[in-house]
């Protein structure tokens, strides 16, 4: 019997595909390339992606006024979350909470190839966790029209997803000089010739 030799490439892409954590897998189901990250960036894609919940929830609970055409609603509010990384340019500057917030996010989902600190391992993850909880009382709440179930949900989803980019934050900032490549995702374009930006001062 012929054994063919073992191929190192495809060992390791195999191995690096083992090793991708949840977060990529949807942000890959979500077809987020490079370029739509660096969109993603944007604040504005940041801050007007606020708005696809309570659409979301707008959509849904529409079914007890319009019927069937709230499905309708409910795909255009889905496809907003979709199209939302996609529809801004690339920003000028990165050296802001929001943009910052989206390239952290980066780094987390990159974890496995590039492991975190130890002090950024729990939080991102009981938020996320909380955000989930959120999300079934959400559900609840919207499948038996109960304001105050929908309402819950959504203060714990957003409650966590502004505390989890605020830590996204926090980690691209312990992380940004990890490699090159984090390194190039911060600049300011709109920095003055002979001016440090916000990147280059001194911390307190």
């Amino acid at each position: 019997m012929e054994h063919r030799a073992a191929d190192p490439e495809r060992s390791a892409q195999e191995k690096l595909s083992m090793q991708k954590t949840l977060e990529s897998r949807i942000a890959r189901l979500f077809s987020m390339s490079d370029e739509t990250w660096e969109k993603h960036a944007n604040p504005w894609s940041v801050w007007t992606r606020f708005t696809a919940l309570p659409a979301l929830v707008a959509a849904v609970w529409s079914r007890v006024w319009i019927g069937p055409w709230a499905w309708g609603i409910t795909v255009l509010a889905i496809l907003w979350i979709w199209v939302n990384p996609r529809i801004f340019r690339k920003p000028v500057s990165t050296d802001n909470w929001a943009s910052k917030a989206v390239i952290g996010e980066r780094v987390w989902i990159n974890r496995k190839q590039i492991p975190v600190p130890e002090h950024h391992r729990l939080v991102p993850n009981l938020l996320n966790g909380i955000s989930g909880l959120g999300l079934l009382f959400l559900i609840w709440g919207l499948w038996r029209l109960n304001i105050w179930l929908t309402a819950l949900g959504a203060i714990l989803i957003y409650s966590s997803k502004v505390w989890f980019l605020d830590r996204m934050v926090w980690l691209y900032e312990d992380m940004k000089d990890s490699t090159t490549e984090y390194s190039s995702w911060l600049y300011n374009n709109n920095a003055e010739p002979g001016k440090s930006s916000v990147r280059d001062k001194p911390r307190c």
